[in-house]
C-alpha cells in the first residue's frame, strides 16, 4: 500500500497530497476548497485539541461559544481587521430557497427573503466577541476575561491544500480582555510559550517564537508573536500567532470598564490561535516516504498488535495474550489496538499501520507463544527486536519517551542545519535555490525592502526571534543600516 506513495525526493507536494489521502487522514470533499476529516485524522486532531485544552485551562482560560455569523456592520467597527479579512469572506444575503417557476425540480434563492442586514460568515471572531464582551464588562472587578472557543472558520481561499490552507477548517481562538497594556501583553506572550511547550513537547517539533514585522502582522493588531517550524522541504510553516490588540477592538466596540480610581478606560486585548494546520505541520515535520510518523504524545494507537496465525485455534491462543498485553499496557496509560480482522493478512496489516504511522507494532506468532516472545517494531527507525513477555510492558514504557525524544532531535537537527547567514543579497539568492531552509540576514527594517525581497525571491521574513542578538549591520539588499537579523524563508 505505501509503495505508491511518490518519494519526497521526486515530488514533495504530490507526496504530501497522497499521503493525507492514502492515511485515512481527509479527503477533499463535494464543496470546493473544504475538505472531510476522515476517523483517523480527526482521532489525531482530538489528541491535539484535549493536550492544548488541558494546558489553555491550566492558565486560567473557560471555553465559550459565539455566533458563527457577524452581521456586516458589526464586523466593520473595526477597520483594520475588516480590511484584512475583506477578500476572503463568504456573505450570507438570503435566508430562503424556493421552487424555481422556469425549471421544474430546482430551487432558486427566494428574491423576497433577503436579510434586512447581510451576515459574514466568521473568518475571525474578535467582531462578534468584542461587541458580547461590551455587556460582560464594567469595571476592573470583571477583569481578566480569558475565554477560549473551539470552531470552524470560514477563510474563502482559492488555492487549497488539504489541512495547510482550506476555505472552512477547524481551530480555536483566545480572546481576552485586562486592565492593562502589561498584563495583555503578558498573556499574549504566554499564550505563544504555551504554542510552543505544545508543538516540542507534543508535536515533537521545534520551533523558533518570536514577533512578526508590521506588514506580517494580524489585521488589527498592535504586536503578533508566533512560532515557526522547518519542514523537510526547507519551507517555513506559521505554526500559531498570538496577537497583542492594544485597544483597537475596546475603542471600536465601546468596551469601557470602571478602574480602580473610579474612572473609565477602555480594556485591553488579546487574540491567539492555532488551527487543524498543525495537522500539515506534524506531517511533514517527520513523515517519510513509507508514510506517516507519529510522536507517541499524539498518536490515536501508540501500539498495535498484529496476530500471525494458521488456524482459529492458534488465533484464539494469540488473542490471549494479546489481551493479557493490550491490558498491562492500558495500565501503564499507553494506548493499544489488537488488529484481529479475519479479512486481512497480516503483510497488509503491517503495511496500512505502517503508513498510518503508528509507532510500535508487535506481532506474535504461535512460535512467539512458545518461546514467550513477541517481535517488536519501531515505526520511526523501521528497527525490529525480539523482547521477552515479561520485560515488554517496560520496554515499550520506555521506547514511548525514547520514540518522542528521538523525532525531536532528528527535526531539531534538521533545522538547525537549514539555518544559514547571509552577507550579501546573492549569498541570500544563493541559499534560497540551493539548500532553502531560514536564512538570518540584516534588513533595513521598512516594508518596501520586506516587500521587494519578496518579489525578487518569494521568500519573507518569518519572525524577528525573540531575545534577538543586537548587532550592527547592513541589510542584504539595500545596504541601509540595521540593528538585528531577521528570519527568512520561503513558505506555506
Amino acid at each position: 500500500m505505501s509503495k505508491n506513495l511518490t518519494s519526497r525526493s521526486e515530488d514533495y507536494s504530490k507526496w504530501y497530497n497522497e499521503l493525507v489521502v492514502k492515511a485515512d487522514l481527509a479527503e477533499n470533499s463535494a464543496v470546493r476548497g473544504c475538505m472531510v476529516i476522515k476517523p483517523y485524522g480527526y482521532a489525531i486532531w482530538e489528541k491535539m485539541q484535549a493536550e492544548l485544552d488541558r494546558m489553555f485551562k491550566e492558565t486560567g482560560h473557560q471555553n465559550a461559544y459565539f455566533p458563527l455569523f457577524v452581521p456586516k456592520s458589526l464586523f466593520e467597527a473595526e477597520e483594520k481587521n475588516a480590511e484584512g479579512f475583506a477578500k476572503e469572506c463568504a456573505v450570507v444575503t438570503h435566508y430562503r430557497l424556493q421552487n424555481d417557476p422556469d425549471k421544474p425540480g430546482k430551487l432558486r434563492v427566494d428574491p423576497e427573503a433577503k436579510l434586512e442586514e447581510e451576515l459574514v460568515v466568521r473568518p475571525t471572531s474578535e467582531a462578534i466577541i468584542w461587541n458580547t464582551y461590551k455587556g460582560w464588562i464594567q469595571s476592573y472587578r470583571d477583569l481578566p476575561l480569558l475565554i477560549n472557543q473551539w470552531a470552524n472558520v470560514v477563510r474563502w481561499e482559492m488555492r487549497t491544500r488539504l489541512f495547510l490552507r482550506t476555505a472552512e477548517f477547524l481551530w480555536q481562538e483566545g480572546h481576552t480582555a485586562h486592565e492593562t497594556r502589561q498584563e495583555a501583553l503578558t498573556e499574549a506572550e504566554l499564550m505563544n510559550n504555551v504554542y510552543a511547550e505544545f508543538a516540542e513537547n507534543f508535536m515533537a517539533m521545534p520551533v523558533i517564537k518570536g514577533l512578526k514585522t508590521e506588514s506580517e502582522r494580524f489585521a488589527g493588531a498592535e504586536e503578533t508573536f508566533c512560532i515557526e517550524a522547518m519542514m523537510q522541504d526547507g519551507k517555513a510553516l506559521q505554526a500559531g500567532t498570538s496577537h497583542f490588540l492594544g485597544q483597537n477592538f475596546a475603542k471600536a466596540f465601546d468596551v469601557k470598564f470602571a478602574n480602580k480610581e473610579g474612572k473609565q478606560d477602555y480594556v485591553w486585548a488579546t487574540s491567539w490561535g492555532v488551527s487543524t494546520r498543525l495537522m500539515g505541520a506534524l506531517i511533514m515535520t517527520h513523515s517519510d516516504d513509507k508514510g506517516l510518523v507519529l510522536p507517541p504524545n499524539l498518536a490515536p494507537n501508540q501500539v498495535v498488535i498484529v496476530p500471525i496465525y494458521k488456524s482459529n485455534e492458534q488465533l484464539d491462543e494469540i488473542s490471549q495474550v494479546a489481551n493479557d498485553i493490550m491490558k498491562d499496557l492500558r495500565a501503564q496509560g499507553v494506548t493499544v489496538k489488537f488488529d484481529n480482522r479475519t479479512t486481512f493478512r497480516p503483510g497488509a496489516k503491517f503495511a496500512k499501520h505502517e503508513l498510518q504511522g503508528v509507532p510500535l507494532r508487535i506481532a506474535i506468532g504461535p512460535k512467539d507463544l512458545e518461546n514467550g516472545t513477541v517481535e517488536l517494531a519501531r515505526r520511526d527507525t523501521l528497527t525490529k527486536q525480539i523482547v521477552t513477555m515479561d520485560t515488554l510492558t517496560s520496554t515499550i514504557t520506555s521506547l514511548m519517551s525514547e520514540i518522542q525524544d528521538a523525532l525531536f532531535q532528528k527535526a531539531l537537527n534538521f533545522r538547525d542545519t537549514h539555518i544559514s547567514e547571509a552577507n550579501t543579497f546573492e549569498e541570500f539568492k544563493h541559499i534560497l535555490e540551493t539548500k532553502s531552509g531560514f536564512v538570518s540576514a540584516h534588513w533595513d527594517g521598512t516594508t518596501e525592502t520586506e516587500d521587494r525581497i519578496k518579489e525578487l525571491t518569494k521568500a519573507t521574513i518569518r519572525l524577528i526571534p525573540m531575545n534577538n542578538i543586537q548587532e550592527a549591520g547592513v541589510c542584504v539588499l539595500t545596504g541601509k543600516p540595521s540593528k538585528e537579523r531577521v528570519l527568512f524563508a520561503k513558505a506555506y
